[in-house]
């Protein structure tokens, strides 16, 4: 049982827990755009002033791997390196789309029987969840798990299009959630199986269970060598500053 800070700043969200034992002690978050540097570890100080544990107790420090946004990705992975060197602590490295699809389960889980008026006849063992983040334009980094968080179909960029994920919706219900599923919705509303939770948020609480187990297995990474899971290169826009 450990002391793990859990830091999320793959998507929109800058999000920052504090567990022990795999419980929630404090958390600080917001969905305000590009803020991620500036309140990354300002959330940090927050949540250990909340519980009064100080730095050099905590056991682990876990971030939020991707995919994601460059910048934010870059953000997390500097900060968590830079605790864990300072303060000769572990890194826990956990999937983003993982610790969605954990999320999404918790706010719908999969022994509901009853959606929008319909009945789904799947057994609750058949159920995925598809979370989505947000890659510009009509594609959007995705994963399919099933309902005890397997992956059944692996983290890749996909452009939308209206067969997509039809294997999928034919056979049972699949949960769709996170910034890049709502324009999404136009291609796949028309299959009866496509379930979208329009008010889900990404959060480093939901990291919470999957950092406990890793800290309990001891799968930590290797400091000097590990990368976030950026799937695709960055591209870097073109200046607007004249002479450049």
């Amino acid at each position: 049982m450990g002391k793990i800070l859990c830091m999320d700043t793959a998507t929109g969200i800058c999000s920052v827990a504090l567990a022990e034992a795999g419980q929630l002690m404090a958390i600080q978050e917001t969905s305000a755009k590009n803020l991620h540097a500036s309140n990354l570890t300002l959330f940090v100080e927050a949540v250990l002033k909340s519980t009064g544990v100080p730095l050099a107790r905590l056991d682990a420090i876990a971030i939020s791997m991707g995919p994601g946004s460059y910048t934010g990705l870059r953000i997390g992975v500097a900060t968590a390196k830079g605790f864990c060197y300072a303060l000769n602590k572990p890194l826990i490295a956990i999937p983003t789309l993982k610790a969605m699809a954990l999320g999404m389960r918790l706010q719908f889980p999969p022994i509901l029987t009853s959606v929008s008026g319909f009945t789904l006849q799947d057994e609750a063992k058949e159920w995925a969840y598809c979370p989505m983040i947000d890659a510009r334009r009509f594609e959007v980094f995705c994963a399919i798990f099933d309902a005890n968080l397997h992956e059944i179909r692996e983290t890749r960029a996909e452009i939308i299009q209206e067969n997509s994920f039809r294997q999928w919706l034919l056979r049972h219900p699949v949960v769709f959630a996170g910034d890049g599923a709502e324009k999404c919705k136009p291609f796949l509303m028309n299959y009866q199986n496509a379930i979208f939770l329009d008010q889900f948020n990404n959060s480093s609480n939901y990291m919470i269970p999957l950092a406990e187990e890793k800290f309990q297995s001891g799968t930590f990474e290797n400091l000097a060598y590990f990368e976030p899971f950026y799937l695709k290169n960055f591209i870097a826009g073109k200046t607007r500053v004249k002479g450049l």
